[in-house]
């Protein structure tokens, strides 16, 4: 599928930890309720740093960003 094979490339995962680092800063400039958005922000940015793809399996795709863009 095509937005696994995306989000599993260099420019998606550069995508996910550009995301997940923008939630987190404005969840802490924010503050108060912005800290949950925050925490919210961990999950793109740890999955663009650890290549994985939380979607993947829910679309039939590998977990892992390396299966994904081996083609299994």
């Amino acid at each position: 599928m095509a937005f696994t094979t995306f989000m599993a490339s260099t420019a998606g995962r550069a995508l996910r930890i550009v995301v997940g680092a923008a939630l987190i800063v404005i969840g802490v400039v924010t503050g108060g309720a912005g800290w949950i958005l925050a925490v919210v922000g961990l999950v793109p940015l740890l999955a663009g740093v650890f290549d994985v793809c939380l979607i993947g399996p829910l679309l039939g795709q590998a977990f892992k960003g390396s299966k994904i863009r081996a083609g299994s």
